[in-house]
């Protein structure tokens, strides 16, 4: 399908995954309606919710904009939830956003994206950006961090900067996507930025926000504003997990296909990293060239894949 030539016409697919979200779920349909981009639909998932989700959502006036999704079909997490609604989204939508159940969206969210996207080719394309932290009530806390070095293939395999929240997708990346199927224990928004860009696609962070991203005692992940805070938490998790998901993520990646010739070659060159030899796998990192957002945070990176070898799958 040809894109929309006027940026106000291109259909957008919003894909809400919804689990005991009534607390919330009002203030965030209600920004949805707002929208200066009027040409979306709604398609939703619930995860078998057991408060009022599902009755906020069918008593929702806007019932022409919305489809619900693979409806009692039992638990399948935040990434299954994601997953299945991207799949069943109609292909003659041109623009794909996901979108969290507890957040607002500023009027301008969806605009803001297809304009990004569009001027950017028919290539896979991820459009994500910056947030407007908030309490329970919508009290300002800060912005999130602003990535320091450019998005990419060697940031996406050891890092996510793209935020589901605020991530859009045209329909190459949607294809691409639903073409390598994710590891269980990964995440829908870390695995479009893999994939997108390990295809060769265009990664677009925003520098503006345009959402209200509430942080709260139930978020599914919730943002690392800090650099303290983000390097606290990597050390507390240890290099096992971190280590494990990175093996789980080349070998789907080595299984589905669609990277670019240079990425693929990336992702072979990490299979080296199951050499036993710590100093074979320093060099085998440099050779790669992995980066995440800071001289610190590599460092640490580069520590834990030299020190502990990639497990077998």
């Amino acid at each position: 399908m040809l894109p929309a030539s006027n940026p106000a016409e291109a259909r957008v697919a919003i894909l809400l995954a919804t689990y005991n979200g009534g607390r919330f779920l009002a203030a965030q349909l209600e920004s949805l309606r707002q929208q200066t981009h009027r040409a979306w639909h709604l398609f939703w998932r619930d995860d078998g919710s057991g408060d009022d989700t599902c009755a906020i959502i069918d008593a929702w006036p806007m019932r022409d904009r919305i489809t619900r999704v693979d409806q009692d079909s039992g638990r399948r997490g935040v990434l299954g939830s994601f997953m299945k609604i991207l799949a069943a989204a109609a292909e003659d939508f041109e623009y794909f956003a996901f979108c969290d159940q507890d957040d607002v969206w500023l009027p301008d969210k969806i605009s803001r994206a297809v304009g990004w996207l569009q001027g950017h080719g028919a290539a896979p394309g991820l459009y994500c950006g910056r947030q407007r932290l908030v309490d329970d009530d919508l009290e300002p806390l800060g912005l999130s961090a602003i990535p320091r070095r450019p998005p990419g293939f060697r940031n996406a395999l050891v890092q996510n900067i793209a935020t589901g929240c605020t991530t859009v997708l045209n329909a190459a990346a949607r294809r691409a996507i639903l073409a390598a199927p994710p590891p269980a224990g990964s995440i829908h928004d870390w695995w479009a930025y893999i994939v997108v860009s390990g295809a060769g696609g265009r990664i677009l962070f925003d520098p503006q926000p345009f959402i209200l991203y509430r942080q709260h005692t139930d978020n599914a992940v919730g943002a690392n504003a800090s650099l303290l805070l983000r390097a606290r938490r990597a050390a507390a998790r240890g290099a096992g997990p971190f280590v494990e998901r990175l093996r789980d993520h080349l070998a789907a990646l080595t299984s589905s296909g669609g990277l670019a010739p240079e990425n693929a070659a990336i992702v072979r060159l990490l299979s080296e990293l199951g050499d036993h030899r710590w100093t074979r796998r320093w060099i085998t990192l440099r050779r790669a060239r992995l980066y995440r957002q800071t001289m610190l945070e590599d460092l640490l990176l580069y520590l834990w894949l030299a020190a502990k070898r990639l497990p077998d799958g």
